[in-house]
């Protein structure tokens, strides 16, 4: 199933608590920025950045029906 952008904004506001993350997953999500121009964006490392959004990913698969 394709979800629009406005769909996977609600659903990182409601399951990712943290606003860092919650810009991250925003940036690589919806505006498919790499790895490491979000990390450039946040004053991350790009290895920093990919944890965290894969881990904020695997929060938000799991409340995805499907």
């Amino acid at each position: 199933m394709e979800y629009t952008n406005s769909q996977i904004r609600e659903l990182i506001a409601e399951h990712i608590h943290n606003q860092d993350d919650r810009r991250m997953l925003s940036l690589r999500l919806i505006d498919g920025m790499s790895f490491e121009a979000i990390g450039f964006e946040v004053g991350m490392t790009t290895k920093t950045v990919r944890k965290r959004i894969h881990k904020g990913e695997e929060v938000l698969f799991r409340h995805i029906p499907g």
